[in-house]
């Protein structure tokens, strides 16, 4: 005589200590590969956006969700600090001319660029 767990299609799992418990499928989650910004928008989501943090845990979405803004965040911070550093001219030859000059200059830039990522990815 089949449970009505089993007739449903649920299986059971012998435990450790001898018992049978109910195999239960947890939502499985993509590993986590994300690093400054994603770890930036998961303590925003958790401090500020509690019930969407707790929504993407609960369906297993949440390191997909912080690898992919992490993911956009990189590719965005590229394109935006190549594009500043074009307009500004901040290029090999002012690198080759004033190199402290240049550092100081490509800083700037991705303070400014973070500053556009932090605004439009991470905490919105």
């Amino acid at each position: 005589m089949k449970s009505l767990f089993e007739e449903m299609g649920g299986t059971y799992v012998l435990g450790e200590d001898g018992m049978y418990y109910p195999e239960l499928f947890l939502p499985t989650e993509e590993a986590a590969h994300y690093g400054k910004y994603g770890m930036l928008r998961k303590a925003y989501l958790k401090e500020w956006r509690s019930s969407l943090y707790i929504t993407l845990m609960q369906e297993g979405k949440l390191n997909e969700h912080l690898n992919e803004v992490d993911d956009t965040a990189h590719e965005q911070l590229e394109r935006i600090m190549r594009r500043m550093m074009d307009n500004q001219g901040v290029d090999e030859a002012f690198k080759a001319r004033d190199q402290l000059g240049w550092v100081g200059a490509v800083n700037n830039i991705r303070n400014a660029a973070e500053e556009i990522i932090f605004s439009t990815l991470i905490y919105a």
